[in-house]
């Protein structure tokens, strides 16, 4: 089971942007438990989809508004309705995780019952986290019209630019090594789960 602790950054200095997320995560592919407002500006949910728990924490940092902490372990059961009633070394290891993402350059960590496995999915993460932090607004322009679906000439063709132009793009994006390598996050996020 995987629980994630997301803390938004900077909400003293200006607005609260939880009821905004919580609204975009309601329909999160691979939630167990839906994310609730934990504390101030602070939620938390549970997931049993390692895929998806990747996509949700490179989908926080392109917003660059949060500290994400993932925790990987079990949940006590049964598992209450409620993510605030849970308890478990998941749901500790997501707290001492978001602590930790609060002063990485990423924002993001993980943390779970195998330290070298659990830092093994950070280190990825926290890279992958940084290319996605790093992409321009002409590279998001082309990474989501081919995370569509589009290929580089249809995305060419809707952005009014030449098929080279795309592939120039995509390559600064890094959106191919950042495609290939999220499944290798979910894979080492699977493994400090274990």
């Amino acid at each position: 089971m995987f629980a994630m602790t997301i803390d938004q950054r900077g909400s003293r200095r200006g607005q609260d942007l939880v009821d905004a997320l919580l609204a975009d995560l309601a329909d999160a592919p691979g939630v167990v438990r839906r994310f609730e407002r934990t504390a101030g500006d602070e939620v938390q949910g549970l997931l049993d989809d390692a895929d998806a728990v990747v996509d949700l924490a490179l989908r926080l940092a392109r917003a660059d508004s949060w500290s994400t902490g993932i925790g990987t372990g079990p949940v006590r059961e049964p598992v209450p309705r409620s993510v605030r009633a849970a308890a478990g070394p998941a749901l500790e290891n997501a707290r001492d995780a978001v602590q930790r993402a609060k002063t990485s350059g990423p924002h993001v960590a993980v943390s779970g019952p195998d330290p070298r496995r659990a830092r093994d999915a950070e280190v990825l993460l926290a890279l992958l986290a940084s290319v996605v932090q790093r992409r321009t607004t002409q590279g998001w322009q082309v990474a989501d019209l081919l995370a569509a679906g589009m290929t580089q000439k249809e995305a060419a063709a809707r952005l009014g630019i030449s098929p080279q132009a795309v592939s120039q793009r995509a390559r600064v994006a890094m959106w191919q090594h950042e495609q290939d390598a999220r499944p290798l996050a979910a894979r080492l996020l699977r493994e400090a789960d274990r």
